[in-house]
């Protein structure tokens, strides 16, 4: 390893099992975060060339070097392990190993916080990104299978009690709609935290005139983090944003989870989950086991553990303090397991294969009750009397069906009226932005 990129002459001998214990697994975390590091590390030779710091030669240099280690690391020629502290040393090291006293030159102007900060805001950026598309591609499929399947009859239920006649159109324009809404909160909480923190080093600011604008613009920020010192107070708390974008998908995954896993129990019988995404018993040769939908149903869990985790981390004073190298390890951890599993789901939704005469058998006449109050409060009922008279009436509800009540659900929304064009139009006024 080459030696610490902190260490003086004065520095005496370091102790390895501190250092262990600092490192942590610091250095396998910034395997994710080293092309955003390499990234920025390129904008700032090129901004330092600028200021006159680094000659445009020495600026050419470091950032085809800098190409060169991308290159080698997509390959898997350069591997980030136990030899380096973390990415930023190992960037440096590379560097300085490849140019000499000119890789030196690197690190004037910034510091490993503001490094770090400018990594982690570019990769939350590329993740929120990809979340959004993911979101934007389930809530796709919700909405060709809701328009295919608009009038087959489908129990509603509340509480886990049957309640009215619904469809499957419904069913899946309501979760059409709760993944356009994750879109959109994806693309809020991304343009949110579009600062670039690179030029605040430490948290102090430095005396030499960077320029900061013109690397953020090249970074592909719309704006800078101002203050030096709220650089560092942001550590943590635009992660916890960029997972509540994260936990607001799989909350509603958990959901959308929980009814396929019901619906697809012998007890309902409405749908099959493809083959694909099943597996077997090790006992029971009947068995095939919906485990896809199960982890993704239990995904969310990972979201909220790392959300807590990292908020607990934060109990700070201003200024960048070592623990928050703690905040790195969750947010990893939740987008990686978060956007595996999401990314299942659009192929798992368009493979799944409904019963419809078993969803309309299960129509019991009782749940037109609702349907028959409205009718008598449109003869000119109060609701109150109407709901009373349909209570009564029970027994007397078994000549109507289900194809009819969607049909006259016509408010907007309901079944008869779902309104899939408003929610094609938003979906797809969000994917242009």
């Amino acid at each position: 390893m080459a030696d610490y990129i902190w260490k003086k002459d004065s520095t005496g001998k370091v102790d390895e099992r501190v250092m262990r214990f600092l490192a942590g697994d610091d250095v396998v975390l910034d395997r994710e975060l080293l092309p955003f590091d390499i990234r920025a590390s390129k904008a700032h030779a090129r901004g330092l060339a600028r200021i006159k710091v680094l000659t445009s030669e020495q600026a050419a240099a470091m950032v085809a070097s800098l190409d060169r280690l991308d290159t080698a690391f997509a390959a898997g020629e350069f591997v980030l392990d136990g030899r380096f502290e973390d990415g930023h040393s190992a960037i440096e090291s590379w560097l300085i190993e490849d140019l000499g006293e000119i890789g030196g030159r690197i690190h004037a102007g910034r510091s490993r916080n503001d490094q770090v900060a400018v990594a982690l805001r570019l990769y939350m950026k590329d993740r929120l990104q990809r979340l959004g598309t993911l979101c934007a591609s389930v809530a796709g499929v919700c909405l060709q299978r809701a328009e295919r399947e608009s009038g087959l009859p489908l129990p509603g239920h509340t509480h886990l009690q049957q309640a009215m006649p619904s469809s499957l159109g419904l069913w899946w324009a309501g979760h059409a709609e709760a993944f356009i809404d994750n879109l959109a909160l994806a693309q809020d909480i991304g343009d949110w935290l579009d600062a670039s923190p690179l030029g605040t080093a430490s948290g102090f600011g430095v005396n030499l005139p960077l320029d900061r604008d013109s690397v953020a613009e090249e970074l592909g920020f719309h704006r800078l983090v101002v203050n030096p010192q709220y650089a560092q107070n942001a550590r943590g708390k635009v992660e916890l944003r960029a997972l509540d974008a994260l936990s607001a998908a799989t909350a509603d995954l958990r959901r959308l989870s929980w009814d396929i896993s019901l619906f697809a129990s012998q007890e309902f019988g409405f749908v099959t989950v493809s083959a694909a995404f099943c597996t077997g018993s090790s006992i029971m040769p009947n068995k095939q086991n919906p485990d896809t939908v199960e982890l993704l149903r239990a995904l969310h869990a990972t979201v909220v553990g790392a959300r807590s985790e990292l908020e607990s981390v934060l109990s700070l004073p201003s200024g960048y303090q070592r623990d928050l190298q703690d905040t790195k390890p969750p947010l990893i951890r939740a987008f990686a397991r978060g956007l595996d599993g999401l990314s299942l789901l659009p192929e798992l939704l368009g493979g799944l294969e409904w019963n419809p005469a078993r969803m309309r058998d299960s129509i019991s006449p009782e749940l037109h009750a609702t349907d028959r109050a409205n009718e008598l409060v449109g003869q000119g009922q109060s609701f109150r009397e109407a709901y009373r008279a349909a209570a009564a009436e029970l027994g007397e509800l078994s000549g109507r069906t289900p194809e009819a009540s969607l049909r006259e659900r016509v408010s907007p929304g309901g079944c008869g009226n779902l309104l899939l064009d408003r929610l094609h139009d938003r979906l797809s006024a969000l994917i242009s932005k």
